[in-house]
């Protein structure tokens, strides 16, 4: 550990337990077939070893997400903050900062009751559990809609029956995967994660695949979803996923394929970047999703704040260019209806300023290696008194996720 994680690892302790809405587990190699129909083993998610290695496959196709999908080795959390905070050494190759673990010396990673006893050690209450290798399975099946709808029921009883959407001590929130390609069957999953006590439900930030071509989220068809959930109080993650964005890159040259680690061509993120997350939450806004819905909350994790300048200057323009088009305010429901969870080297205070300190959030993205290896030294990158008052950080280490969950 460099003195400078040391320092943010040593920040003010806490009075009081915060609420961590970025937490990860690692799948097993089978919480897509665990429950899968046989009628459809062969369309959605299976797992191939030639041997040497396993391999995921979607619908037929080697995917490459993941390429590691038994998580073994595994990476160490936190072993990229200094990469991601642009602070590497002079002289130091990044991929030195890569340390990995065996992922039997860590059953937190796939097993509740041993993550709890980590929480209890981190001082977090409750933490958000969201997917890892689930956030590449819609992209990856696509093309197959009732292959999607079966796989991700499939996954949402596999959470279900390892974690629990909400079990009754409340420490872990478990956010069930709901995808909208079959509005028809995303209402019944909606119905079904419901009765079983989910709090949150995850979305991916992408345009929602169709038989014909793809939708906007905020097309009207998927409005008994959005109505269901606004009734439930129940609010939406927008987490970080392979959204098919890297089309864009291939259009300028490059693979067109989403790899989770390894070398890429710098362009891909500079051409990519937060792209999906700013269409996402566009076409929630501007396709009226918070007018029909007032009452539905939505939380971006995982997709950074800087989006949020440049949606909220094309909101105005969009405004002012087409006052016809809008019933209310669109910059006024970002700010009402969206809460954003930045990355820990963002600039918080700028946020602040821009979105209230009322719908900031912390999210650490551990056990992730690009994320915190202490999730509570997130406060080192808050802003001191008097910028941020000590209920201004309490509000985003916790009081915020309460009302984004349960309301005023």
């Amino acid at each position: 550990m460099t003195i400078q994680q040391e320092e943010r690892v040593a920040a003010q302790r806490l009075d009081y337990r915060a609420i961590d809405v970025d937490n990860h587990y690692y799948e097993p190699i089978d919480s897509f077939t665990r429950h899968l129909p046989k009628e459809f083993r062969s369309r959605g998610v299976q797992m191939l070893n030639d041997g040497k290695r396993t391999y995921a496959v979607f619908g037929g196709v080697i995917n490459h997400f993941i390429p590691n999908p038994t998580f073994d080795p595994i990476i160490e959390p936190g072993c990229l903050d200094l990469l991601f905070r642009g602070e590497i050494p002079e002289g130091v190759d990044p991929a030195s900062l890569m340390k990995v673990d065996r992922l039997s010396e860590h059953p937190e990673y796939q097993n509740r009751d041993a993550r709890v006893k980590i929480l209890d050690k981190q001082n977090l209450e409750t933490v958000f559990m969201l997917p890892t290798f689930a956030c590449g399975v819609e992209e990856g099946l696509k093309h197959d809609i009732p292959a999607t709808m079966a796989s991700v029921h499939a996954f949402n009883l596999w959470l279900d029956e390892d974690w629990g959407f909400n079990r009754p001590d409340g420490r872990i929130l478990s956010a069930p995967i709901i995808s909208l390609a079959d509005v028809q069957k995303a209402v019944e999953e909606v119905e079904f994660v419901l009765s079983r006590g989910a709090k949150i439900v995850c979305v991916r930030p992408a345009p929602v695949p169709g038989e014909v071509r793809p939708r906007s989220l905020g097309d009207p068809v998927h409005d008994p979803v959005w109505a269901r959930l606004a009734e439930a109080g129940v609010p939406v993650v927008f987490h970080l996923s392979d959204s098919g964005y890297m089309a864009i890159p291939a259009l300028w040259g490059g693979s067109g394929v989403f790899k989770g680690f390894g070398k890429r061509d710098p362009l891909d993120m500079v051409i990519m970047d937060d792209r999906a997350i700013h269409d996402t939450i566009a076409s929630m806004i501007v396709h009226q999703v918070f007018t029909r819905h007032p009452k539905l909350k939505v939380a971006s994790i995982e997709n950074g704040s800087y989006f949020v300048y440049r949606l909220i200057k094309r909101l105005k323009k969009s405004a002012n260019n087409a006052p016809y088009h809008y019933k209310e305010d669109p910059v006024e429901q970002l700010r009402n209806n969206v809460w954003i969870a930045p990355y820990y080297e963002d600039d918080v205070k700028l946020l602040a300023e821009t979105i209230g300190v009322d719908k900031i959030l912390f999210g650490s993205d551990w056990p992730h290696g690009e994320g915190l290896a202490d999730p509570t030294s997130f406060t080192a990158d808050i802003p001191q008194f008097p910028e941020f008052s000590h209920e201004d950080t309490r509000k985003v280490m916790r009081d915020n996720a309460l009302t984004l969950v349960h309301g005023a």
